[in-house]
């Protein structure tokens, strides 16, 4: 026999050895109940002269009930139960297991002649033996309750306080919380008070044992009410809007707030899953889930050799991870963060050991080293998300921002055309509408040579860009600066009161993007629906909310002006461009209503501008948005 089945036997006849050993002993104690019960009512039952010889004609039938029980609670699975970790449900178990007995010797005590035992003997010892499995059971939680009640009695010594805990969401994800935090979390002392959930119907029924107290506009009277001090947010999917309402009235108290990871994250056996996490600045905007749109044809995508720039980045690592599950020939990661190309590598291979990962570490602006690239893996679909993107900084460099923003993505998107490339995708920005800063015009150009090349290539390459707000949690965002910021003690800066940005979160954005780059016939500019307009000191606020601290006392909010180049509201598309759906609801196609752009001329002075540079006697800003002719065109009325 071959030594892991050896060794495979071995293992099951140890646990089977085991197992046995519990029953058996787990048997032998509730056999004993039985008799301690039977002999226990018996006695209080007849009393007479002769009991001693009463005992010896009647013994065999308790020894009977004895062994029957033990056959019956074999039968019910009571034996297969960890009682250490079963909750009080568990009586029930036993209820029915003792109630199954009860029937059986009640009829076997009909038909045996004489009667072994009168009915009330056996009704008041199966009682009794029932009380004697519950204590037996729980006996450690018995010992407990009764310890600390002695200790508050005679020492005034009193147990820690629990946490009172109100749940907010009474469906799925807040059952399983509870039994979690009842049965599976007792080191950390959690007392559910109760749930409140905005289905009027669910309201006065009770969850887990816990009652249904309310609505979420209840939620600062509950607080008050039962002296909560954490409120858990326990809603799977929850909406952004809906999110931030319960957010509103969760801060109007003092109660420490949490929110539960996804329920099947909860669910999972994972030990590393956390039970409940602080709430993050993703949580303002909603659940969405990420997955794959029925109504767009995933298959421009899939089984392809795909080529990511910027790899490395925030949305370029999240487009490589999303990615692979489109099955790749190749997946193709352009980085020059050494660093981070190497951590990416590790961590896609890892996850996904089956796909076929090509590394190449290299400037997007070097021309002959990204053409040695094509040559020898011949992509098929590419994802341009290398960038410069940092407005202020772009503002001291702005040559920097038109070698690589904008050389970088000829150089690409020249090579995509000499190369057959399928389909080209730009990850553009918010800031390209109406620039305001050498970063968003450098972008906005970009758009402008995806329109030039579809025009000149002949339709061999779909080009398109995507364009989209902020995402939150990227290098740079305010999301870790405010981070860094609360953690060293503040102040927290926001350079204006009314600042507003758009934002999504980095999984949400990428899926659309690659849906955006199967819906694309080429010359188009694709617009990402970025839902609702989030205040940055609201979310400053909310940030150091959520650490138990308090804003403009705990921790300072600091007010330091507009930078160069920034805008105080985005926009995610100019008055000229047509909003037209797409076959996803939350992708748009932007059409302009104006016409007149010059494909060659635009080529000519981008040329030039490479080759010389932005010249240093006029305002630089000025003359970038002179060649991408802002206040001319946008878009061809082409493909609606």
């Amino acid at each position: 026999m071959p030594a892991f089945k050896q060794t495979w036997q071995r293992l099951r006849m140890s646990i089977l050895r085991r197992r046995l050993k519990y029953i058996s002993i787990a048997a032998m104690l509730d056999m004993l109940v039985v008799w301690i019960a039977y002999l226990t009512a018996f006695s209080a039952r007849t009393v007479t002269v002769g009991l001693l010889e009463y005992y010896r004609t009647r013994i065999a039938f308790i020894v009977f009930a004895g062994a029957l029980t033990v056959v019956v609670f074999y039968l019910s699975g009571i034996y297969h139960r960890i009682w250490s970790q079963t909750s009080g449900h568990g009586i029930a178990n036993l209820i029915n297991a003792m109630l199954a007995v009860t029937a059986l010797l009640l009829l076997l005590n009909v038909v045996l002649d004489p009667r072994p035992l009168p009915v009330s003997v056996i009704i008041m010892g199966n009682a009794l033996a029932l009380n004697g499995f519950i204590i037996l059971r729980y006996r450690s939680r018995m010992i407990s309750g009764a310890t600390w009640r002695w200790k508050a009695i005679w020492k005034h010594q009193f147990p820690e306080m629990k946490d009172r805990v109100l749940i907010v969401g009474a469906g799925e994800a807040g059952q399983a919380l509870a039994w979690r935090m009842k049965h599976r979390f007792p080191a950390n002392n959690y007392n559910i008070v109760g749930f409140v959930d905005d289905a009027p119907q669910k309201h006065g029924m009770y969850v887990e044992g816990c009652p249904v107290l309310g609505a979420s506009e209840d939620i600062p009277a509950l607080v008050e009410a039962h002296n909560i001090s954490m409120i858990v947010v326990a809603i799977h999917n929850i909406t952004g809007p809906n999110f931030r309402k319960i957010l509103g009235f969760c801060e109007k108290t003092k109660a420490l707030i949490k929110v539960v990871p996804d329920v099947f994250a909860l669910m999972n056996s994972n030990q590393n899953t956390p039970l409940l996490r602080d709430v993050r600045p993703e949580d303002f905007l909603g659940r969405t889930p990420v997955g794959r749109h029925s109504g767009v044809d995933l298959s421009p995508v899939s089984g392809k050799v795909l080529l990511v720039t910027g790899a490395a980045g925030s949305i370029g690592s999240e487009l490589s991870r999303q990615l692979v599950a489109y099955s790749p020939v190749a997946l193709v990661l352009v980085d020059n963060n050494e660093s981070g190309l190497h951590d990416l590598v590790t961590e896609i291979d890892r996850m996904s050991p089956q796909t076929r990962l090509v590394p190449v570490l290299a400037d997007i602006t070097q021309e002959e080293a990204i053409a040695q690239v094509f040559d020898d893996h011949r992509p098929q679909v590419i994802f341009h998300a290398a960038a410069y993107k940092h407005v202020p900084m772009l503002e001291l460099y702005p040559n920097q921002a038109i070698r690589v923003n904008v050389g970088g993505t000829r150089v690409l998107a020249e090579l995509a055309l000499d190369y057959g490339v399928e389909r080209f995708v730009l990850i553009s920005t918010d800031k390209a509408v109406q620039p305001s800063s050498i970063m968003g015009a450098s972008k906005r150009m970009c758009e402008l040579l995806m329109h030039s090349l579809s025009a000149q290539g002949g339709g061999s390459t779909l080009f398109t860009s995507v364009r989209f707000g902020n995402v939150l949690g990227s290098r740079g965002s305010v999301v870790p600066t405010f981070n860094r910021q609360i953690e060293s003690g503040g102040p927290l800066t926001v350079t204006h009161r009314d600042m507003t940005r758009y934002f999504l979160t980095i999984p949400e954005a990428v899926n659309l993007v690659i849906h955006a780059a199967c819906l694309t016939q080429g010359d188009d500019l694709f617009m990402l629906k970025m839902g609702e307009v989030v205040r940055i000191v609201e979310l400053a606020e909310r940030m150091i909310r959520m650490r138990g601290l308090r804003p403009y006392q705990d921790i300072d909010i600091q007010f330091t002006g507009i930078r160069p180049g920034e805008k105080i509201h985005e926009e995610l598309h100019t008055n000229s461009e047509v909003l037209v759906e797409t076959a996803h609801p939350n992708i748009v196609k932007l059409i302009s209503e104006e016409n007149g752009f010059r494909s060659s001329e635009f080529m000519q002075r981008v040329e030039a501008l490479l080759n010389t540079g932005l010249s240093q006697e006029a305002d630089m800003l000025d003359q970038l948005l002179s060649i991408a002719q802002v206040n001319q065109v946008e878009q061809p009325v082409t493909n609606i």
